[in-house]
């Protein structure tokens, strides 16, 4: 499979970017077009990876930048957990683990995929500053190697104005549960 966007997949996806971009000014108040694109540009592979979260739903969006160095961070902006990437349990193991009704895939597989990463537990309440995000679904999250050798994953939604983290068997899955993930450009 090439990572490679034809031009017009790659002149569609910066213009709807950058009309993401300028309409949620608020995410980054201090971070200018210009210098996105420009390393954007300069990263074919970001710009693939950047298309796959946006053709399975995830609405990326720069939520942040690291002043100085003119890296940005790109997390999966959509209301509710991207609808391309639910129905996954949380990763490779647990998926194999289950004897029946085994799901398509997993998390943390797609993650890599896409060439992303899944968002910490801090990322997924940085992101929710921003805006109420998972109001009816739920986004797995990277899970501590502790809980994760346990045999549970964890996972956040928001309700009743918190963020919530629960934890559940990493095999398990739900049509309302996907992953949210990010992208440092």
């Amino acid at each position: 499979m090439s990572k490679v966007l034809s031009e017009a997949q790659r002149e569609e996806l910066l213009h709807s970017l950058q009309k993401r971009f300028e309409k949620n000014s608020s995410r980054h108040p201090h971070t200018e077009w210009s210098q996105v694109k420009e390393k954007l540009e300069a990263q074919p592979e970001k710009l693939w990876s950047l298309h796959q979260m946006e053709e399975s739903g995830g609405e990326p969006d720069v939520v942040g930048d690291n002043q100085g160095t003119s890296t940005y961070l790109f997390m999966d902006c959509s209301k509710e957990s991207p609808k391309g990437r639910r129905s996954v349990c949380y990763d490779r193991e647990a998926l194999e683990s289950r004897k029946k009704y085994k799901p398509e895939n997993s998390a943390m597989d797609m993650a890599k995929s896409l060439g992303i990463d899944m968002l910490t537990e801090d990322q997924y309440r940085m992101l929710q500053e921003f805006g109420e995000f998972d109001k009816k679904s739920s986004s797995w999250i990277e899970t501590p190697a502790d809980i994760r050798e346990r045999g549970g994953a964890l996972f956040c939604d928001y309700r009743y104005g918190h963020v919530f983290v629960y934890h559940n068997g990493a095999e398990s899955y739900y049509a309302a549960r996907g992953f949210r993930g990010c992208l440092q450009i």
